[in-house]
């Protein structure tokens, strides 16, 4: 390894923040591990997995004996199955992963993947319409997803509708790959070969459709599935060198069926090596897919927490190089510590409160949140929030997202500053109160609906998980006992406090609020011939107003700003 080059600089960085070995310290601000009244919440300060270890156990997944087909699939398998008995292809039929291992749990699933012992999917896809044209039944197009070792995709894929459902048909395949390469060396394989390449044993299961039975290859896959056990069907580190994704995927589906993860695995997946392929051998874009799939999916926290148990954080959410102030020791614990608070009100509060959107971005927010006020330099020396970073560059997903969460950590802040006069009858004096504006002369009764009703025209619709997200880090009185969930409900309390002033308030939906007078109206009273910068700061100054004087008409506000103007003009004649 070339130490002087810049990926190996960046494999050294990680790897001194994974293990712990090492602190940075420089002359500038430290980034410094909060005391429990700045987090707003306790954190024990013990190693992730102990988090892991203290979440409440659910109850086993029942396995079920057989798999019962819904009428849709038993119709697309009948159909299959036709065109082999009448083209006598001598080929067999096995549909693999996710839907058998689903099926067998009782779940649905609408994905069937097709496994075809002799012949590529682009080939059965053309025997099918071969046998719809000779039925005088209309032939389906064929989608061909071709190989792609740049983007990870080693196996040509063909798809087409069985009898209105989109159905994926590819060969089974055994794969090696060459060293410091994802280009596997692919050829046809037997079921077997097939099974234990794929990532997990409850993965490589298949329904032969031609026998209308599961096939257990790797002889574990159902055992496992009923033992709630993540397991590689081959060694793990071989596994997850073959494919470092594989490492998430195994934490994806731990978290989402609360299956234990081996430990063997868990070791392979503590490997330096492994992390270091999965930092350089995986595209960022595929990193990112699994963990939205985790955030969107029915237990991040556990998922984060596996994460970081396994060392795998900064592997996983890089960081740029030069953020300020430093990023220490022990910020992927606290990351991990806000995601599961915010997890744990948002289940006092109903998911329901929130749209999956919603949901998912709140989620990311509460992860990064510690980060809010960190930033770094771009090549073009503009500060950007680390939070954006890892959103974008970290994990490359959409940069829509990343701009809602820097809003949203935004808004947590004047939130904060908010509460004081939310959570009381008292209303904010004018020195506590920066309206950027000498002339407006908001009544002091006004003066809470105004700011909040500025604050909610930022965040617009996502205002309550602003809100929810705000309440992390409320400092919350000491609690004797259960503190853990008594913390929970005074945020889910506080929440629905402030949330019930603003709609009292009527601010529910006030950045539809349009300002009463149009530009038109606006270069009427000042007299100008033109528009310009001072057109918008009236429109802003009256939206301010409106907000004061919900119930104002078009005429009140012509007076309004009449008069404004001439304390204005008086005032810039005085001096």
């Amino acid at each position: 390894m070339d130490l002087n080059s810049p990926s190996s600089a960046k494999l050294l960085t990680f790897r001194r923040i994974a293990s712990h070995r090492f602190c940075f310290l420089s002359t500038q601000t430290i980034f410094s591990i909060p005391s429990r009244r700045t987090l707003g919440f306790p954190f024990s300060g013990v190693r992730c997995g102990a988090g892991v270890s203290a979440m409440v156990a659910e109850p086993r997944l029942v396995v079920k004996d057989r798999i019962d087909l819904t009428e849709n699939e038993e119709t697309i398998f009948r159909r299959l199955l036709d065109v082999v008995d009448h083209l006598k292809l001598n080929t067999q039929l096995r549909v693999a992963g996710g839907w058998v291992r689903d099926k067998l749990l009782g779940k649905d699933c609408y994905d069937i993947d097709i496994a075809l012992d002799n012949m590529l999917g682009r080939e059965f896809c053309e025997k099918v319409n071969e046998y719809l044209h000779s039925a005088g039944e209309e032939q389906q197009g064929i989608g061909v997803i071709q190989c792609n070792p740049d983007q990870s995709k080693h196996l040509e894929t063909a798809r087409m509708r069985i009898c209105s459902t989109w159905v994926d048909f590819v060969n089974l395949r055994s794969e090696s790959y060459a060293e410091n390469s994802r280009i596997p060396k692919m050829k046809f394989g037997t079921a077997k070969e097939d099974a234990y390449r794929r990532d997990l044993t409850i993965n490589s299961l298949f329904y032969n459709i031609n026998t209308t039975s599961v096939e257990d290859l790797t002889g574990r896959g159902i055992q496992d599935l009923k033992d709630g056990y993540i397991v590689t069907p081959l060694p793990p580190k071989e596994t997850f060198l073959d494919d470092p994704l594989r490492v998430l995927r195994a934490i994806r589906f731990g978290a989402r069926f609360n299956f234990k993860l081996n430990e063997d695995l868990k070791e392979a997946a503590s490997d330096d090596e492994v992390r270091d392929a999965l930092m350089c051998k995986i595209s960022r874009e595929r990193v990112g897919h699994e963990i939205d799939l985790m955030i969107s999916g029915n237990q991040p926290v556990r998922a984060m927490f596996y994460i970081c148990d396994l060392q795998l954080f900064y592997a996983v959410f890089t960081l740029p190089e030069n953020a300020q102030p430093e990023i220490v020791e022990g910020c992927n614990r606290l990351c991990v510590s806000h995601i599961d608070a915010a997890w744990n009100v948002l289940q006092l509060v109903g998911c329901s409160t929130f749209s999956d959107e919603q949901r998912r971005l709140y989620l990311y927010g509460a992860l990064f949140l510690l980060l809010r006020n960190t930033a770094y330099t771009d090549t073009k020396s503009k500060k950007i929030p680390v939070a954006n970073f890892i959103i974008r560059n970290s994990l490359k997903l959409k940069a829509n997202d990343a701009e809602m969460v820097v809003s949203l950590h935004v808004a947590v802040e004047r939130f904060i500053s908010l509460f004081p006069f939310m959570e009381s009858d008292r209303e904010p004096v004018l020195a506590e109160v920066n309206l950027d504006d000498e002339f407006l002369d908001i009544p002091p009764t006004s003066r809470k609906r105004v700011l909040a009703g500025l604050l909610l025209r930022e965040i617009k619709s996502f205002w309550r998980v602003a809100l929810l997200m705000s309440t992390l880090l409320r400092p919350i009185d000491e609690i004797v006992g259960d503190s853990r969930n008594k913390e929970s409900e005074r945020r889910k309390e506080i929440f629905t406090n402030v949330e019930r002033i603003i709609t009292d308030l009527g601010l529910d939906n006030a950045w539809e609020v349009k300002p009463l007078l149009d530009g038109k109206a606006i270069m009427a009273v000042l007299q100008l011939k033109g528009g310009g910068p001072l057109i918008r700061e009236w429109q802003q100054r009256m939206i301010k107003w409106q907000l004061a004087h919900p119930n104002a008409t078009a005429e009140e506000c012509f007076d309004w700003m009449q008069q404004s103007q001439s304390k204005r003009a008086k005032l810039d004649c005085c001096a």
